[in-house]
């Protein structure tokens, strides 16, 4: 008989975490993730059915290469100022970032704008965490297949008006709804309403924080743009530990007058709490205060009610966090900053008649007791490049030419002879009319050979609104004109009223006629 134990299963490559049920949370913080979320999701739902001067207010008009936003009209040659747009939204991120700590992924990021709305769906329909907790232990019943159907639906229902609104900005957005039914569209748009709208279900429906913690790479190198004066949320350990709980008859550390633990010792006592080992080499290696050398954490020892700090250990701030974090165990990758674990402490301190704080808004130095500067050389220094790119955005904004001239000289001949003998070139002249509004120019002839004019050029070319009109030329000089000579045209608006566009603009080409070859061949 063969007595030798059985072989032990090799370890799964990968684990399944568990399923994170946030829990609703009131409070100061959340009432401003509410406000940004609706101002946000108002714009992108409104912008494409808003209209501005006979046109949509937003279109990223691709075909025609121009991007319509309200009264401002872009054309690809104003990429520089898309590009200085894209360098301020960079910069911005990273002055937010060293300033405040992830403001964007808790307020901004389009992955929490949704990923709330989608939370707000299934609390509406299962019911808050406990609800949800019990209705996905429950078996299959009617009750059941109610719920969890008219989630889906709702959420179905959501991401393809998404991605009905996202298509609409690059389509006109009504002539794509009133070819919605019968369904008509054609098939890259057909594509893309689906493709977001089922990107929209999967990410904000079910990948949520996976999306923060695995897919966002900005989570993996934000914290090389924090430093210990970067606004975070934080737990305050001194005031905290020991944690346990005990009756509102105990007064607070603020009431009780004194500190229970120095500052080492509390973060011992939380590192012990958390039964998380790696929390003390995370504190230790972004040179915290506490150094933990050892591989398991002890227990805590059990202290009597006037002994504890002001953390009952309710795990409210780890019940209320959308990523299932227990903040408690110091800043980590997954926190989005969105404030809740904040909101839910204050409710519990308020409950017990403590002070709020316990978890708040503040940077590493002011929690380990030591002098915090928040306005600090590298911030100022991203302020004031974002602010010398935006004003020079909007001076590029304002400024930029409102309409381009370019010339192409006719291939077809270098030059005709008239019957008269007389000399003509062929070109074709391009006005692009950046405004929304019809505009007549005028064409003429600043620099020439001499005697040189422009043959049947009518006095006033109208150039419809946001459009561009090849206009055919022709330039005539005498008989006695020889070889190459430099041509230049003005091109303006017609009238004054235009105001600064009255400035003309040089548009330089070349003349030819015959004569002889110079010694270098020209």
């Amino acid at each position: 008989m063969n007595s030798s134990p059985p072989a032990a299963e090799p370890a799964a490559a990968y684990i399944s975490e568990a399923k994170i049920y946030p829990r609703g949370v009131t409070g100061r913080l959340q009432k401003l993730r509410h406000a940004a979320v609706i101002w946000l999701l108002g714009m992108f739902y409104l912008f494409p059915w808003m209209n501005w001067d006979g046109r949509q207010a937003v279109l990223f008009d691709l075909p025609a290469r121009r991007f319509h936003i309200f009264g401002l009209t872009f054309w690809p040659q104003d990429f520089p100022l898309l590009a200085m747009l894209l360098i301020m939204a960079a910069l911005s991120l990273f002055f937010f970032t060293a300033l405040a700590g992830r403001l964007w992924c808790g307020y901004a990021c389009p992955q929490t704008v949704w990923t709330e709305v989608f939370l707000l769906v299934e609390r509406w329909t299962e019911g808050d965490r406990i609800d949800r907790i019990k209705l996905d232990a429950a078996p299959w019943s009617l009750n059941k297949l109610r719920r969890k159907g008219s989630k889906h639906v709702l959420w179905v229902v959501a991401a393809l008006w998404t991605g009905f609104t996202f298509v609409g900005f690059f389509t006109p957005i009504r002539d794509l709804a009133i070819r919605m039914w019968p369904f008509s569209l054609g098939g890259w748009e057909a594509f893309w309403v689906l493709f977001y709208g089922f990107a929209t279900w999967g990410n904000a429906g079910f990948l949520r924080e996976q999306v923060c913690k695995y897919m966002c790479p900005y989570a993996r190198f934000q914290s090389a743009m924090f430093d210990r004066n970067t606004l975070v949320i934080a737990y305050d350990p001194v005031r905290g530990e020991p944690r346990g709980p005990r009756s509102r008859s105990v007064g607070s550390i603020a009431q009780r007058g004194r500190a229970l633990l120095d500052a080492p010792t509390a973060y011992d006592y939380a590192f012990r709490a958390s039964l998380h080992p790696s929390a003390a080499a995370a504190r230790a290696h972004a040179r915290g205060t506490i150094t933990y050398d050892r591989t398991e954490a002890e227990p805590l020892p059990k202290f009597a009610p006037e002994q504890l700090g002001d953390c009952v250990d309710c795990t409210i701030c780890v019940q209320v966090c959308p990523t299932g974090i227990d903040i408690r165990n110091g800043l980590q990758y997954e926190c989005i900053a969105c404030g809740a674990c904040i909101d839910g402490c204050n409710e519990v301190m308020d409950k017990l008649g403590y002070e709020h704080g316990l978890i708040r808004y503040t940077t590493q130095n002011a929690i380990d007791g030591k002098p915090s500067r928040v306005l600090r050389p590298r911030i100022m220094v991203y302020g004031l490049l974002l602010t010398l790119l935006a004003a020079g955005w909007a001076w590029g904004v304002l400024h930029r030419k409102p309409f381009i001239a370019e010339v192409l000289r006719d291939r077809n001949a270098l030059y005709r002879v008239l019957a008269d003998g007389s000399v003509e070139n062929a070109y074709t002249l391009k006005i692009v009319n950046k405004t929304d509004q019809a505009v007549s120019y005028v064409v003429t002839l600043a620099k020439g050979p001499d005697g040189a004019h422009l043959v049947d050029v009518p006095a006033q070319i109208e150039v419809p609104g946001s459009a561009v009109l090849p206009v055919p030329l022709r330039v005539a000089a005498p008989a006695s004109s020889r070889g190459r000579a430099e041509l230049e045209f003005d091109v303006k608006p017609a009238t004054a009223s235009e105001g600064r566009t009255a400035r003309p603009q040089r548009v330089e080409s070349s003349f030819f006629a015959p004569g002889d070859r110079d010694n270098n061949g020209r």
